[in-house]
């Protein structure tokens, strides 16, 4: 009986949080993009044209994490962390891939970049040594073609 509006939030919370991690999407050898930022990580294999990215989003059970502005009474004045699930489902998804460019929007303690980069060197070292380049990028303002266009550039000037 899913009568109880309470019962069926535990449920939706409960399938919420066990909910798989996204599966690995690289092969050997295949150049990925992250690009990152407290909402979602967007995975994109570069090489493929009209790719569509896998996205990666943190737990967000009351929806509270979609107002950038919203800070916790307990933060003294500074954003919340997403939660370490979001940063190791993001490593999951890199696992196989090399090299690996990173593309964030912000910068100091406001970049999920730095946050995943971190996570990586601490969890992941082989993973975070993979990574090849983080660059800042306006992503808000760029669509999909203008971000894959550049990672395709840093690339070639990386591959030589």
């Amino acid at each position: 009986d899913l009568s109880d509006l309470q019962a069926l939030m535990q449920i939706r919370h409960f399938l919420e949080r066990s909910a798989p991690t996204a599966a690995a999407i690289a092969t050997e050898g295949v150049h990925l993009l992250v690009v990152i930022d407290h909402r979602e990580a967007r995975v994109y294999q570069t090489e493929r044209h009209g790719t569509v990215p896998e996205r990666i989003k943190p737990y967000d059970p009351d929806g509270s994490r979609r107002h950038l502005h919203k800070v916790d009474d307990d933060a003294n004045g500074q954003r919340q962390p997403e939660l370490k699930a979001f940063y190791e489902a993001i490593a999951q998804t890199l696992s196989g891939a090399e090299p690996i460019l990173i593309f964030g929007t912000a910068t100091g303690s406001s970049s999920a970049m730095d946050y995943l980069m971190a996570a990586l060197k601490a969890h992941h070292p082989a993973i975070a040594q993979r990574v090849i380049g983080t660059v800042v990028v306006n992503a808000q303002h760029m669509t999909e073609d203008q971000l894959l266009a550049q990672a395709r550039a840093f690339y070639a000037t990386t591959d030589q």
